[in-house]
């Protein structure tokens, strides 16, 4: 049995690496008035960054079930299964449209995994299948292994602007304008699928030394994890954050990735994160 492995876009997972383990992506798109981009091919995290700058707030919307089908269909060709691995369903309908496009395929059995986070999280999961589907596991067994691996997965965000998260209603106003007046940079967390806030904490320093300390409540075990720090247009900042933490934390293996168009048009330029599971 030949199982491909789908994710979407706003897992972030860099080309290379996509084309190393076999990785098919479907985009997220965000939109800019009347014109739509399709996020990781027609606009980088970096050209977002700017034109966010120079325009308004764009919005973003999921891949058209036609994509996915046209997807599954070509993959039908080749593989006997695909796992299709999507940002949380709580925030966005690209799951459930993977869903609808998995019953409208012949010759292909789809199973469908919410990550139930995103960003590169999400494309830990993806890799992990990957790899295994490249040493030709079964579908069933990699979808055992990341049911596995999801209990172990902790994800936190902290958004520097509160106003994007407000302008994308995912903050009411109130708390925006209080938020921002008390300097609080809500530390936040996917929780039932959704994103809600964990904690609110006064400073960013304070925020960030928060999220080490999360890190560091799990990997006192002694047990092995990979962790990714996870940066909106704070490429430099990264860097620093991840030194530190390979010190502090030498039974983790991190990485660093990025908040691209679609997740960066909720969070707002600035947002810093840490997602971690076991190896």
């Amino acid at each position: 049995m030949k199982t491909a492995v789908v994710t979407d876009s706003t897992a972030y997972i860099p080309k290379e690496i996509r084309d190393k383990w076999k990785i098919e992506m479907i985009p997220l798109n965000v939109i800019f008035g009347n014109e739509a981009y399709q996020e990781e091919v027609d606009i980088t995290a970096e050209q977002f960054y700017q034109q966010v700058k120079e325009e308004d707030l764009p919005t973003t919307s999921q891949p058209p079930i036609g994509q996915f089908v046209e997807l599954f269909e070509r993959l039908s060709k080749e593989y006997d299964a695909v796992i299709s691995i999507h940002l949380s369903s709580g925030i966005s309908g690209t799951f459930a449209g993977a869903v609808t496009a998995s019953t409208m395929v012949e010759h292909i059995k789809v199973y469908p995994f919410d990550s139930e986070t995103s960003c590169m999280p999400q494309g830990l999961y993806a890799i992990e299948a990957a790899k295994m589907a490249l040493d030709g596991e079964d579908a069933v067994k990699i979808m055992s292994r990341l049911e596995e691996l999801k209990k172990t997965a902790r994800a936190y965000f902290m958004a520097d602007d509160l106003s994007h998260l407000q302008r994308g209603g995912r903050l009411s106003s109130a708390q925006a304008i209080i938020g921002s007046l008390l300097q609080v940079k809500p530390l936040l967390h996917f929780e039932n699928k959704v994103i809600v806030p964990f904690e609110k904490i006064r400073t960013r320093k304070k925020a960030m030394k928060r999220i080490v300390d999360l890190l560091g409540e799990d990997a006192a075990s002694g047990e092995h994890y990979q962790a990714v720090v996870i940066h909106a247009n704070r490429e430099e900042e990264a860097l620093e954050w991840k030194s530190e933490l390979e010190t502090l934390y030498p039974n983790v293996e991190f990485t660093i990735s990025y908040f691209g168009p679609v997740i960066g048009t909720h969070l707002g330029e600035g947002a810093m994160g840490l997602g971690w599971m076991k190896k």
